[in-house]
């Protein structure tokens, strides 16, 4: 628990370092009428005219809260095994550098993929609302590759032995409660992303599109998370006999609509955000089903919500995207909508679904190109993995210190002398110490911190 909020809170600190840096000049900088693939201006906020600092300043807080989004995506995926320093390092790679680049292309006005600038591809390029390709799919694939290589968690589809075991093990979550919380703080946020990124819109129109971009963020996130929670009570039902109302199922189905609708709520309609939504909750439980049978353990399903919830969202504008949105959104007409739109006009008309498909190509082949060999050289120098014996243990206690009398309960005598044993040193000799005490005494609780603390 305590582990896995200090890398989120490191993630905050590690991005906002490396966004301010390097990772705004690589994403925004550069000369808007010319393409660029990468920017290389206006590094550390230097390059800012006098009179447009305050838009800039606010530009600059606006986005990193999308860089730290994304890093964000993959602290549940690794929970449990990785190393603090190799998260932190990985944190300031994605947002100081990966990140930026993705940016660049899809939301700058210099970018090669994107619709904002002067000639975009196919006459429209990519529309990305808000971010269902930048930030999610972004963060769902290196959450992917960071999983794979890294391994899953002990027990969780091999035994001691390294044989398969016959059905992957589960790790309940720490409290179910707090996850639910955890579910209304992200839906509150994504009002923020969704109507915040309306700034491409004109004033006139802005509001138009601020109040249809939240409305239909809300039904994409309730559609999908009914969806899921229905089928997977069906599926429970078909394997058990007993129907099964699986919590879990629909906070994450509902997440994956959020992340769906992410990149087209300004500028489809709300019937089709309901759509949209639906889907999104059976690709989440088609994806976290997958990923069982890979033996990929994400101990928090956030690549099925993010990397495919955030594909969807992309394919989705692409299908979905209405003649009247998007004029909205461009604040004149546009010749290319949804392939939907245009079959209903007569007309076969993919270009707007071809940008989409041509972008989300572009992320997955950047990000798995850049992040594999990154996750690769930490692992062969050893720098990825925690410690088998600290795995064991918990991170909690390896990293953050324990409080003796809960580990006495939930970890054997043996396994601590162990694990002591091969770290060393006078501070492990006192744990050591403090740890016998507890074994005497249950009620012995020396200062120390929780590893099952909320």
């Amino acid at each position: 628990v305590q582990n896995t909020m200090l890398k989120n809170l490191l993630d905050t600190c590690g991005s906002s370092i490396a966004f301010f840096l390097v990772g705004y000049a690589f994403a925004y900088g550069g000369d808007p009428t010319k393409k660029s693939f990468i920017g290389l201006t206006n590094f550390m906020l230097m390059d800012s005219a006098d009179s447009d600092s305050a838009i800039t300043y606010a530009h600059w807080l606006f986005q990193f809260s999308f860089a730290a989004a994304a890093a964000t995506i993959v602290a549940g995926t690794l929970a449990e095994r990785c190393q603090m320093n190799a998260y932190l390092m990985y944190s300031m790679m994605l947002t100081g550098f990966v990140y930026p680049v993705v940016v660049h292309n899809i939301w700058s006005t210099s970018g090669y993929f994107g619709c904002h600038g002067s000639d975009p591809i196919l006459g429209i390029g990519m529309v990305d609302f808000a971010g269902s390709g930048v930030v999610h799919v972004t963060g769902g694939c290196t959450a992917l590759v960071a999983t794979k290589l890294l391994g899953p968690r002990k027990g969780r589809f091999y035994d001691d032995r390294g044989e398969k075991l016959e059905e992957a093990k589960q790790f309940p979550g720490h409290s179910k409660s707090l996850q639910m919380l955890g579910t209304f703080i992200l839906w509150f946020g994504w009002y923020g992303f969704n109507a915040g990124s309306a700034v491409w819109v004109g004033t006139e129109l802005r509001p138009i599109v601020v109040a249809k971009a939240v409305v239909n963020t809300t039904l994409a996130g309730s559609s999908s998370g009914i969806v899921a929670l229905l089928v997977s009570m069906f599926i429970a039902e078909r394997k058990t006999g007993e129907p099964v109302y699986k919590i879990s199922a629909a906070m994450n189905g509902s997440l994956a609509g959020l992340a769906a609708i992410t990149g087209s709520c300004g500028v489809i309609e709300p019937w089709a955000a309901l759509v949209v939504g639906a889907i999104a909750g059976l690709l989440y439980l088609a994806g976290s089903a997958t990923l069982v049978r890979l033996c990929i353990d994400d101990a928090v399903d956030a690549i099925p919500v993010h990397l495919v919830g955030g594909a969807w969202g992309v394919i989705s504008t692409g299908l979905f995207a209405s003649g009247r949105g998007l004029k909205d959104y461009f604040g004149e007409t546009v010749d290319h909508v949804g392939w939907f739109y245009s079959l209903g006009r007569g007309s076969s008309d993919a270009s707007l679904l071809l940008c989409q498909i041509i972008g989300l190509a572009f992320i997955v082949i950047w990000t798995f190109c850049i992040m594999t060999p990154f996750f690769v050289i930490l692992n062969y120098y050893g720098l990825f993995r925690a410690d088998s014996l600290e795995e064991l243990v918990g991170l909690d206690i390896s990293y953050h210190g324990w409080t003796p009398g809960v580990i006495a309960e939930e970890v054997s005598k043996s396994q601590l002398d162990e694990y002591f044993a091969n770290r060393g040193g006078a501070r492990n000799s006192l744990h050591r110490e403090q740890y016998a005490l507890a074994l005497d005494d249950e009620s012995n609780d020396i200062e120390g911190v929780d590893r099952f603390e909320a």
